[in-house]
């Protein structure tokens, strides 16, 4: 079946096609090749997001991509640093770089990425977290809970502070928690949240994934890749902000010699055809999930047109042509 419909956008790109945002020696080749390769999965739309590490790398690669200024490139995602430190929420980000909320800190790195950061990824329970989302609310910059063990009222908090996401729902979270309450419910459950969800078999089991976008409504659902530089590319060792990672045979992203994923190799086609299997939704409702539901939450409009095919019996969606 042959479809017209409006471009992805993903709110959380790490890297791809073997090139890593967060890598202050990436070349402008490097990154107008990633940029490409991007689009041709149907992304007209994207957020570069930099994770935590010091102000002077963040300074570093917001200023390379904001020379180049690439075709979809539609602001910062600034993930961390103001996250739990502990292993298991803090995921692959570096421990050595993660710190309190600052505003005199996020107005320095604001500053370095000219004002295109959109969004920022924190964890409730840091400390100076709340007056930071309330700076942050009030410069119009979203902002989402992860890496994080929050409690319920910290949870509250912060979405009462004005927290609108949670980043990668399931995930950035110890592995193991109590049943109920927990931060998962407690995000789910409240209706002031959208969640963005990896739907990649790695990050969520299909059945946790086709449970939580009953329970928070298809209207309240992101999709986003959470892509890295393997995303685009076979399995093998990669890098992440740095550090070493490697790309099973099934696509399973993680640090070598540790149980925490460190992003995914998966692309936008592959998240649509893949949550379409997994819940049964009709295609055009999953894809307003990485389309239309991303832009109208920073307030914006789809951009570009994909005309795809997509094969019903299969579940495989396959890219012919993007108009930014």
């Amino acid at each position: 079946m042959r479809i017209d419909l409006p471009g992805f956008f993903d709110l959380q790109v790490n890297g791809f096609a073997g090139v890593d945002f967060n890598d202050p020696d990436a070349t402008d080749d490097d990154i107008l090749h990633a940029v490409q390769k991007i689009k041709a999965t149907g992304v007209t739309a994207f957020l570069p997001a930099l994770i935590t590490s010091s102000r002077q790398r963040f300074s570093t690669c917001s200023k390379k991509i904001l020379r180049l200024n690439p075709t979809g490139f539609a602001g910062f995602h600034m993930e961390g640093p103001y996250i739990l430190s502990e292993d298991g929420p803090r995921g692959a980000h570096p421990r050595e770089f993660v710190s309190a909320a600052n505003i005199e800190d996020f107005s320095r790195r604001q500053e370095a990425a000219e004002g295109k950061i959109l969004l920022v990824t924190l964890a409730p329970e840091v400390h100076g977290a709340l007056p930071l989302i309330e700076h942050l609310v009030e410069s119009g910059v979203r902002v989402a809970i992860g890496h994080t063990a929050a409690t319920t009222q910290q949870i509250s908090d912060a979405v009462k502070a004005g927290a609108t996401l949670s980043t990668h729902l399931g995930n950035g979270c110890h592995l193991q928690m109590s049943r109920h309450p927990n931060l998962i419910w407690d995000q789910l459950a409240d209706d002031r949240l959208f969640a963005s969800l990896i739907v990649d078999g790695h990050h969520l089991p299909p059945a946790t994934v086709k449970a939580m976008i009953r329970a928070k409504g298809v209207e309240r659902i992101i999709l986003t890749t959470d892509a890295m530089a393997a995303a685009g590319c076979g399995p093998g060792n990669f890098k992440l902000n740095g550090e070493p990672v490697t790309v099973s045979a099934d696509g399973r992203v993680s640090h070598a010699g540790k149980p925490w994923l460190a992003g995914s190799s998966l692309t936008m086609d592959h998240a649509v055809a893949n949550a379409v299997k997994i819940t049964g939704l009709p295609l055009q409702a999953v894809w307003e999930m990485a389309s239309s539901r991303s832009a109208e939450f920073f307030g914006m409009k789809p951009a570009g047109r994909v005309v795809a095919d997509w094969d019903v019996n299969a579940f495989r969606l396959t890219i012919r042509e993007v108009a930014a």
